[in-house]
């Protein structure tokens, strides 16, 4: 039977790691025939693009009109429920959870990271949103244990975007770096990655990826600047505002992939590029462990001549065999919507 569904995350904005979740859940549900409706910071182009229903986020009364005539809210991928970026954005997103709760909707917490949660009220309004949701998944053991801790069932899954389709790169000797703008960004890891970089890679081209203009797009000049401050001979090319695929296409390209976003190390690996992260947050220190990769820390104190090693040694065949070995399961999800 046909559903009706409206998911309710951070769209819209050109950020590939969100926009490669949506497409993932997007592709899912139009193939168990849901009539799909995206909020979106830019309906125009969510609608385009992924031929759904979409309506502008800050605009309450499509918002409302499109809960009210749901069947289910899917509330995610990502991290919503935190307030590390704003308690405004919080509340924007529990208020969304809370309108389809009022109207006695389903209600799916679909692969979020929960937390951080820094304010006591924080704490209590996402606790109290969960715990009236329908079917809860979280994607890692540290969100795991907060619900756990709440009394709340929740089932830990893997990223979704594990199960988007690509297939394996060809590499071309391009050495990609991901960068963006951070609390904890400095001049020090920038110097550092830029110095290892001209060391060990003056001869390859260095493609360098913006995948949040708005965020990523400055830091990434600057960075390239270095690099021809201690190279002018380097090739390097900046990319940024490019639809999901072809920021795909560019990665699968790559010899060598350094970055900071999450999606950018797990697209890398899905492709069989040789990555080293760069640990701006636990998510990302998570997959390192995970999928047995060289990390670097933001404070950036270690060898990064013996780090940049360790990812050239890197073997291909288990990079894909451990993206591989990733699956999302569906199967519960689908039970809850149809339920």
């Amino acid at each position: 039977m046909t559903k009706n569904i409206v998911i309710s995350g951070y769209y819209g904005f050109n950020n590939f790691g969100d926009e490669a979740i949506l497409s993932t859940l997007v592709d899912h549900l139009r193939a168990q025939g849901m009539n799909v409706t995206v909020i979106s910071n830019n309906p125009k182009e969510t609608s385009k693009y992924y031929q759904v229903n979409s309506v502008k986020n800050f605009n309450m009364l499509s918002v409302l009109f499109a809960i009210a005539n749901c069947d289910v809210l899917i509330s995610g991928g990502g991290s919503l429920l935190q307030d590390a970026t704003s308690f405004k954005s919080l509340m924007y997103y529990s208020t969304i959870i809370r309108i389809a709760q009022f109207f006695k909707k389903k209600v799916i917490i679909f692969a979020q990271g929960i937390g951080p949660l820094t304010r006591p009220k924080s704490q209590k309004i996402v606790k109290e949103v969960i715990s009236k949701a329908n079917y809860v998944t979280v994607r890692d053991s540290k969100s795991l244990d907060i619900v756990k801790k709440w009394g709340i069932h929740a089932d830990e899954v893997s990223d979704p975007v594990y199960s988007f389709q690509i297939g394996e790169g060809t590499p071309e000797g391009i050495v990609g770096v991901q960068l963006r703008d951070y609390i904890t960004m400095n001049d020090t890891l920038l110097m550092k990655l830029a110095q290892q970089i001209v060391t060990d890679f003056s001869d390859r081209k260095i493609e360098i990826y913006a995948f949040q203009k708005e965020i990523d797009l400055n830091i990434c000049k600057v960075f390239q600047k270095m690099l021809k401050q201690l190279n002018p001979q380097i090739k390097t090319e900046v990319f940024h505002s490019l639809p999901k695929n072809d920021f795909i296409y560019q990665i699968s390209r790559c010899e060598y992939m350094i970055a900071m976003r999450y999606h950018a190390l797990l697209i890398a690996l899905k492709l069989g590029v040789k990555p080293l992260a760069i640990n701006y947050d636990a998510k990302v220190t998570g997959l390192a462990y995970d999928a047995m990769i060289p990390l670097v820390t933001m404070e950036a104190k270690e060898d990064f001549g013996e780090a940049f090693d360790k990812m050239k040694a890197l073997d291909r065949q288990k990079l894909l065999q451990f993206a591989n070995s990733k699956t999302f399961d569906w199967s519960k999800i689908d039970q809850a919507i149809m339920s």
